[in-house]
């Protein structure tokens, strides 16, 4: 076998190693964090997590609002992508006034 061969076996041993060893501390990091969590009463808030994205966030405070209603009750704020319906009326010559609440 050659040299080049010999460290490359000798290498990818060594990593599967270090992998093994990482995923140990981590459990063990985990379980130690768990513990003073509890221990403390420690809250994701506390830790600076607010449990939402700013973009979801921002967006489930304020509902959008519908301005247009289709011919079957169908609601589009008029933000987004344009509903079919609405593209079906447009092209039988309606306007989007012609939707407009």
């Amino acid at each position: 076998m050659s040299e080049y061969l010999k460290l490359k076996a000798k290498a990818e041993e060594l990593m599967k190693q270090a992998e093994e060893a990482r995923q140990k501390e981590v459990a063990e990091v985990v379980a130690e964090l768990k513990e003073k969590i509890q221990e403390y009463g420690i809250t994701a808030a506390d830790l600076g997590f607010s449990g939402f994205g700013k973009r979801v966030a921002k967006s489930m405070s304020s509902p959008s609002v519908i301005r247009y209603k289709g011919p079957n009750g169908e609601g589009w704020s008029g933000k987004g992508r344009q509903p079919a319906w609405m593209k079906e009326a447009i092209e039988q010559g309606k306007s989007k006034e012609d939707f407009a609440v």
